[in-house]
């Protein structure tokens, strides 16, 4: 992959593992996009200072407004990437913005990894109705039957969505 969307910045954590993979396997021309409106005010720009800790920064560009309004301007712009990884919002209307959009923006080949799939076993417990859980259960089933890409869940940790784009 030479292009990866992330939505979700937070900590840096999972930034640091896409950003080392892209050096490793994209060579110079890599860029990581990575979208987190909460990434100044709920979380200090921790993730952000990790990044260019770690010399990432020159190769990422970060947007701190909502993954909607940037997603639809990188659509809209004719962009495409290689995989996108999700880790945003689970509250149930921005889950669909971000799937709905990103089915656009990756290649066909790419990938759309979520995490959370399994959502601390909520998902399964159908008496677990709240927002989030609701969102995470749709966007689980939506990778699953959206004819525009082959998706499973690979239950390790909290759960992994992955998705290749038809």
């Amino acid at each position: 992959a030479r292009i990866v969307i992330e939505v979700g910045l937070a900590y840096g954590s999972s930034a640091l593992a896409i950003g080392e993979a892209l050096c490793s396997t994209g060579g110079s021309q890599v860029s990581h996009i990575v979208i987190d409106p909460f990434q100044a005010t709920a979380y200090h720009n921790v993730g952000w200072d990790v990044l260019n800790a770690a010399g990432l920064a020159g190769r990422t560009s970060l947007f701190g407004e909502p993954s909607s309004i940037v997603l639809a301007r990188l659509a809209q712009d004719g962009f495409t990437a290689d995989a996108a990884f999700v880790d945003g919002s689970h509250r149930f209307h921005e889950v669909f913005v971000d799937l709905y959009f990103l089915r656009k923006l990756i290649r066909p080949g790419g990938l759309i990894i979520g995490d959370n799939a399994l959502w601390g076993g909520r998902v399964y417990v159908s008496e677990e109705s709240d927002e989030k859980t609701r969102a995470v259960r749709e966007f689980n089933r939506r990778m699953a039957t959206d004819p525009r890409v082959l998706g499973i869940i690979v239950p390790t940790h909290d759960g992994v969505a992955v998705a290749v784009v038809k």
